[in-house]
């Protein structure tokens, strides 16, 4: 893994869409940019999807993440929400992958506990502790923002071990990257 890089972290919505965007060196956080896209005054879905895609590409574009990481849809009652929510996320992949930026997927307690050691946790209390990491003096006032930060941390403390770059043990895959001298 690279030692000096950039990770954007993007937490999916159709109503609001958090980013954030960390700078790693030698394992030195520091913090780029964060925020929010509000979609509300967009009345249509596929209008709602490609403002989250130029956005996305706009924020691809100014910093050159070298990864992206992504908070994974929550499985909850409503289908509906759940269905436009996948969207939303599948845009954000998409405007990854058109600019070749590999990416990873966490789920929401993945996140949670990374950063503050319960899955359980609120997001004020993940916003608190991204402000203290981070040295962010003021509480933003849409969490989404934090949310999406705190993709981009939890990818930096996962080594990039994601829902698309897990190991099996025992697989031939996992003993080779635990063992790159023993292969000749």
């Amino acid at each position: 893994m690279k030692t000096d890089r950039i990770i954007l972290g993007v937490d999916p919505g159709t109503v609001v869409m958090g980013y954030g965007l960390i700078h790693v060196c030698n394992d030195k956080l520091s913090l780029m940019n964060f925020g929010i896209l509000r979609l509300s005054k967009l009345e249509n879905q596929p209008d709602r999807l490609k403002r989250i895609f130029d956005r996305m590409d706009q924020l691809i574009l100014e910093y050159k993440p070298d990864e992206m990481a992504i908070e994974a849809p929550f499985f909850g009652k409503n289908v509906q929400s759940m269905l436009k929510l996948g969207r939303a996320q599948g845009v954000c992949i998409a405007a990854a992958l058109n600019r070749s930026i590999p990416f990873e997927e966490y789920s929401p307690r993945k996140i949670k506990q990374s950063l503050t050691g319960s899955g359980n946790a609120s997001k004020e209390q993940v916003a608190h502790m991204l402000m203290r990491l981070l040295g962010i003096k003021d509480m933003p006032d849409y969490l989404d923002a934090t949310d999406g930060l705190a993709a981009a941390v939890c990818h930096h403390y996962q080594k990039g071990v994601g829902h698309n770059n897990k190991v099996k043990s025992g697989s031939w895959k996992a003993f080779l990257t635990d063992n790159p001298k023993r292969v000749k």
